[in-house]
Protein backbone atom coordinates (compact mmCIF):
# COMPACT_ATOMS: atom_id res chain seq x y z
CA UNK A 1 0.00 0.00 0.00
CA UNK A 2 2.86 2.47 1.20
CA UNK A 3 4.45 1.78 -2.26
CA UNK A 4 1.83 2.96 -4.68
CA UNK A 5 1.11 5.99 -2.87
CA UNK A 6 4.91 6.39 -3.25
CA UNK A 7 4.39 5.38 -6.99
CA UNK A 8 1.47 7.92 -7.09
CA UNK A 9 3.40 10.83 -6.00
CA UNK A 10 6.07 10.20 -7.76
CA UNK A 11 3.90 9.55 -11.03
CA UNK A 12 2.39 13.02 -10.18
CA UNK A 13 5.68 14.98 -9.28
CA UNK A 14 6.63 14.03 -12.95
CA UNK A 15 3.67 15.13 -14.76
CA UNK A 16 3.77 18.60 -12.79
CA UNK A 17 7.72 19.02 -14.35
CA UNK A 18 6.82 17.82 -17.99
CA UNK A 19 3.45 20.94 -17.04
CA UNK A 20 6.48 23.01 -15.51
CA UNK A 21 8.66 22.48 -18.64
CA UNK A 22 6.01 22.68 -21.19
CA UNK A 23 4.96 26.45 -20.07
CA UNK A 24 8.68 27.55 -20.13
CA UNK A 25 10.31 29.20 -23.43
CA UNK A 26 13.26 31.39 -24.39
CA UNK A 27 13.76 34.19 -26.71
CA UNK A 28 17.12 35.04 -28.22
CA UNK A 29 17.23 38.58 -28.58
CA UNK A 30 19.82 39.95 -31.26
CA UNK A 31 20.16 43.73 -31.61
CA UNK A 32 21.37 45.65 -34.82
CA UNK A 33 22.09 49.51 -35.40
CA UNK A 34 20.81 50.99 -38.80
CA UNK A 35 23.82 49.97 -40.82
CA UNK A 36 23.37 45.95 -39.70
CA UNK A 37 26.14 46.66 -37.08
CA UNK A 38 25.48 44.16 -33.76
CA UNK A 39 25.29 46.26 -30.48
CA UNK A 40 26.58 45.02 -27.09
CA UNK A 41 25.51 46.69 -24.18
CA UNK A 42 22.20 46.96 -25.26
CA UNK A 43 19.55 46.11 -22.34
CA UNK A 44 16.20 44.00 -23.19
CA UNK A 45 13.94 43.27 -20.81
CA UNK A 46 10.29 41.66 -21.40
CA UNK A 47 6.85 42.87 -19.65
CA UNK A 48 4.20 40.57 -19.63
CA UNK A 49 1.08 41.74 -20.64
CA UNK A 50 -1.62 39.94 -19.14
CA UNK A 51 0.01 38.87 -16.08
CA UNK A 52 2.70 40.61 -15.05
CA UNK A 53 3.39 38.32 -11.53
CA UNK A 54 5.29 39.66 -8.36
CA UNK A 55 9.15 40.56 -8.73
CA UNK A 56 11.24 38.05 -7.49
CA UNK A 57 13.76 39.01 -4.61
CA UNK A 58 16.90 40.99 -6.47
CA UNK A 59 20.22 39.44 -6.39
CA UNK A 60 22.94 42.21 -5.03
CA UNK A 61 25.04 43.75 -7.92
CA UNK A 62 28.45 45.37 -7.68
CA UNK A 63 30.20 48.29 -10.02
CA UNK A 64 33.78 48.59 -9.14
CA UNK A 65 35.96 51.37 -9.36
CA UNK A 66 39.39 50.43 -11.63
CA UNK A 67 41.56 51.68 -13.25
CA UNK A 68 40.06 55.08 -12.73
CA UNK A 69 36.20 53.52 -14.71
CA UNK A 70 33.47 51.80 -13.59
CA UNK A 71 33.09 48.36 -14.55
CA UNK A 72 30.95 47.70 -16.20
CA UNK A 73 29.93 50.28 -18.57
CA UNK A 74 26.13 49.33 -18.47
CA UNK A 75 24.33 47.31 -15.64
CA UNK A 76 20.71 46.18 -15.83
CA UNK A 77 19.30 45.33 -12.14
CA UNK A 78 15.92 45.08 -10.90
CA UNK A 79 13.57 47.43 -9.32
CA UNK A 80 14.69 47.12 -5.06
CA UNK A 81 18.50 46.10 -6.17
CA UNK A 82 21.17 46.82 -4.24
CA UNK A 83 24.36 47.61 -5.68
CA UNK A 84 27.75 48.10 -4.12
CA UNK A 85 30.57 50.78 -5.42
CA UNK A 86 34.24 49.04 -4.45
CA UNK A 87 37.11 51.27 -5.20
CA UNK A 88 39.99 49.19 -5.91
CA UNK A 89 42.15 52.19 -7.36
CA UNK A 90 44.89 53.76 -4.85
CA UNK A 91 42.80 57.17 -5.22
CA UNK A 92 39.85 57.86 -3.58
CA UNK A 93 36.58 58.40 -6.11
CA UNK A 94 33.10 60.41 -5.20
CA UNK A 95 30.37 58.71 -6.98
CA UNK A 96 27.15 60.43 -7.25
CA UNK A 97 24.13 60.29 -9.79
CA UNK A 98 21.94 63.49 -10.64
CA UNK A 99 19.57 61.06 -12.53
CA UNK A 100 15.47 61.01 -11.21
CA UNK A 101 15.91 57.53 -10.75
CA UNK A 102 18.06 57.89 -8.03
CA UNK A 103 19.80 60.79 -7.04
CA UNK A 104 22.88 59.53 -4.34
CA UNK A 105 26.28 60.38 -3.98
CA UNK A 106 29.14 58.68 -2.25
CA UNK A 107 31.58 61.08 -1.21
CA UNK A 108 35.48 60.57 -1.35
CA UNK A 109 36.20 56.96 0.33
CA UNK A 110 38.43 54.08 -0.30
CA UNK A 111 37.48 50.12 -0.28
CA UNK A 112 33.81 49.51 0.44
CA UNK A 113 31.47 52.26 1.58
CA UNK A 114 29.64 50.54 4.47
CA UNK A 115 26.22 50.03 3.02
CA UNK A 116 25.22 49.25 -1.03
CA UNK A 117 22.81 51.46 -2.44
CA UNK A 118 19.22 50.61 -3.49
CA UNK A 119 18.03 51.22 -6.87
CA UNK A 120 14.00 51.69 -5.76
CA UNK A 121 12.92 53.40 -8.90
CA UNK A 122 12.73 51.71 -12.43
CA UNK A 123 14.58 54.11 -15.12
CA UNK A 124 17.91 54.95 -16.62
CA UNK A 125 20.78 56.11 -13.95
CA UNK A 126 23.92 57.39 -15.25
CA UNK A 127 26.72 57.59 -13.00
CA UNK A 128 30.03 59.77 -12.39
CA UNK A 129 32.90 60.73 -10.26
CA UNK A 130 33.01 64.15 -9.10
CA UNK A 131 37.25 63.87 -8.82
CA UNK A 132 37.97 61.78 -12.42
CA UNK A 133 35.50 63.79 -15.22
CA UNK A 134 35.92 60.76 -17.77
CA UNK A 135 34.61 58.42 -15.55
CA UNK A 136 30.87 57.27 -16.53
CA UNK A 137 28.53 54.14 -16.18
CA UNK A 138 25.25 53.24 -16.78
CA UNK A 139 22.71 51.61 -14.41
CA UNK A 140 18.82 51.07 -16.31
CA UNK A 141 16.34 49.60 -13.47
CA UNK A 142 13.07 47.45 -14.70
CA UNK A 143 10.63 46.31 -13.44
CA UNK A 144 10.82 42.74 -14.26
CA UNK A 145 12.94 39.63 -13.65
CA UNK A 146 12.88 38.95 -17.46
CA UNK A 147 16.02 40.98 -19.04
CA UNK A 148 19.52 41.04 -19.79
CA UNK A 149 22.69 42.62 -21.56
CA UNK A 150 23.84 42.18 -25.02
CA UNK A 151 27.27 40.63 -25.47
CA UNK A 152 29.68 41.90 -28.28
CA UNK A 153 27.71 39.59 -30.82
CA UNK A 154 24.72 41.88 -30.06
CA UNK A 155 22.80 38.97 -28.42
CA UNK A 156 20.73 38.32 -25.35
CA UNK A 157 18.69 35.25 -24.27
CA UNK A 158 15.53 35.55 -21.79
CA UNK A 159 14.44 32.77 -20.13
CA UNK A 160 10.14 33.37 -19.55
CA UNK A 161 6.93 31.69 -19.35
CA UNK A 162 5.29 31.22 -22.46
CA UNK A 163 2.22 34.50 -22.96
CA UNK A 164 2.18 37.13 -24.50
CA UNK A 165 5.13 40.49 -23.79
CA UNK A 166 5.95 43.72 -24.18
CA UNK A 167 9.86 43.79 -25.25
CA UNK A 168 11.74 46.48 -24.38
CA UNK A 169 15.39 47.55 -25.67
CA UNK A 170 17.38 50.41 -23.82
CA UNK A 171 20.89 51.80 -25.37
CA UNK A 172 22.92 54.68 -23.88
CA UNK A 173 23.81 56.10 -27.07
CA UNK A 174 19.73 55.85 -28.80
CA UNK A 175 19.44 58.59 -31.08
CA UNK A 176 16.43 60.00 -29.03
CA UNK A 177 18.09 60.42 -25.40
CA UNK A 178 15.95 58.67 -23.02
CA UNK A 179 13.77 56.52 -24.81
CA UNK A 180 12.85 52.36 -24.93
CA UNK A 181 12.17 50.74 -28.12
CA UNK A 182 9.31 48.78 -27.74
CA UNK A 183 7.49 45.81 -29.29
CA UNK A 184 5.13 42.50 -28.67
CA UNK A 185 6.44 39.20 -28.82
CA UNK A 186 4.91 35.84 -28.31
CA UNK A 187 6.75 32.82 -26.23
CA UNK A 188 5.49 29.28 -27.25
CA UNK A 189 8.78 27.24 -26.59
CA UNK A 190 11.67 28.99 -28.33
CA UNK A 191 11.46 31.99 -30.36
CA UNK A 192 13.83 35.19 -31.51
CA UNK A 193 13.42 38.93 -32.49
CA UNK A 194 15.58 40.87 -33.88
CA UNK A 195 15.79 44.58 -32.81
CA UNK A 196 16.96 47.71 -34.66
CA UNK A 197 17.83 50.65 -33.44
CA UNK A 198 19.01 54.26 -34.47
CA UNK A 199 22.25 55.07 -32.58
CA UNK A 200 23.85 58.13 -32.26
CA UNK A 201 28.15 58.61 -32.40
CA UNK A 202 28.57 58.36 -28.87
CA UNK A 203 32.22 58.17 -27.71
CA UNK A 204 32.85 56.94 -24.31
CA UNK A 205 35.38 59.15 -22.42
CA UNK A 206 39.22 57.66 -22.44
CA UNK A 207 39.84 55.99 -19.17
Amino acid sequence: MLYNKKKQIAHCLSALMIASAAQAGDLTVEVKDASGALVANAVVYAEAVNNPGSLSTPAPAQIEQKGRKFIPLVTVAQTGSSISFPNHDSVRHHVYSFSPAKVFELKLYSGVPSAPVIFDKPGTVVLGCNIHDQMLAFVHVVNTPYFAKTETSGKAKLNLPNGDYVLKTWHYALAKENSVIEQPVSIKGSEQATVKLEIKPFPIPAQ
